[in-house]
């Protein structure tokens, strides 16, 4: 292995040809970590009901694109559309469900899953790239996509390279150092192309509301967050014990976000930033409680407790209540 940019390593270690989101990976118990998708149906209930609030309020059109950036299996997506079902199925028949995803093998796991979910009732387009995407009115969402972005790693004004899996910060990048400076890092993660990212997106949609969900804080850390999970055990970069080369694309590697960054880079692209606020306050006001309301005058006491603790896992402030964020953006037409 030739030294290269620590953003090009990243890379290849997530999307190469032999990268750890190249193919179908399971995520929850069986997998390396847990997500909101993978904890309850209720994540993507919450994003429905949202979703028909924008359509009440005369924001989205009903024949809006509803795209997911970064589906994996798809389940995210699939939840939306069977709380739309339930909530307002006339939408169904009007909205364009989409999901932007570059790898063909996780396309067709999508697109199966779909199937097996909704038979021929909901249609799934691909896009490879927000690029290829152009409509009028879109709700986009993604869930942990920021912190799977490749990034260069920033040591007291010294950029790192690797080689053999050896980091030696001994680069000098003027791109690195300016957002070093901007958020006051003298050390710690310097993510690569969320400018963009979210320029492709301006370009995708004349109108859309984004939503991301994400763990970070708005303030830059102090140090490096660096880390990899494998079978749900977390071991942080630099320990002097980690065995990269067998890791290497068999497991995840991510870092906190600087949502400071994802706020400057959608507002440099013409998109307004609306709030960043903790998981647990935005899906309390996206209506999780009101949709666990309706499960329980629906279904038996013992399914409705199953779902209540499920769904209790994603807004307990000691699970992923807190620790995760929502950020929200919106572009109006020019």
């Amino acid at each position: 292995m030739k030294s290269k940019k620590f953003s090009q390593y990243m890379s290849d270690w997530l999307y190469g040809e032999n990268g750890y989101y190249a193919t179908y990976k399971a995520i929850g118990k069986g997998g390396d970590f847990y997500t909101a998708v993978s904890t309850s149906k209720f994540f993507g209930g919450s994003i429905a009901k949202h979703i028909i609030s924008l359509v009440d309020e005369g924001f989205l059109e009903e024949n809006a694109v509803i795209c997911e950036i970064g589906a994996h299996h798809g389940y995210f997506l699939a939840d939306v559309v069977e709380f739309i079902y339930t909530l307002r199925p006339k939408l169904l028949d009007t909205f364009e469900f989409v999901i932007i995803e570059k790898f063909d093998a996780l396309q067709e796991q999508q697109r199966e899953y779909f199937k097996d979910s909704f038979a021929d009732a909901v249609s799934l387009k691909h896009y490879k790239s927000l690029e290829e995407l152009k409509c009028k009115n879109a709700f986009f969402i993604a869930n942990e996509i920021f912190d799977a972005f490749a990034c260069e790693l920033y040591y007291k004004g010294k950029t790192a390279t690797i080689d053999d899996h050896n980091i030696e910060f001994d680069s000098d990048d003027a791109w690195v150092k300016s957002k070093a400076d901007k958020y006051f890092k003298d050390r710690g993660e310097i993510a690569v192309g969320y400018e963009a990212f979210a320029t492709s997106m301006a370009s995708a949609a004349k109108k859309f509301e984004f939503i991301s969900f994400d763990y970070g804080e708005m303030q830059a850390r102090p140090d490096f967050s660096l880390r990899v999970y494998t079978k749900h055990e977390v071991i942080p970069f630099f320990d002097e014990n980690i065995k990269r080369k067998e890791l290497f694309g068999a497991s995840d590697i991510t870092y906190d976000v600087t949502f400071a960054h994802v706020k400057d880079a959608y507002e440099e692209a013409g998109v307004e930033y609306i709030e960043l606020k903790f998981q647990m306050l935005a899906l309390i006001d996206m209506g999780i409680l009101e949709l666990l309301e309706i499960l329980k005058e629906n279904v038996e006491e013992k399914i409705y407790k199953q779902e209540l603790e499920k769904a209790k896992m994603l807004i307990l402030p000691n699970f992923l209540g807190e620790r995760f964020k929502m950020i929200r953006f919106r572009k109006y037409k020019s």
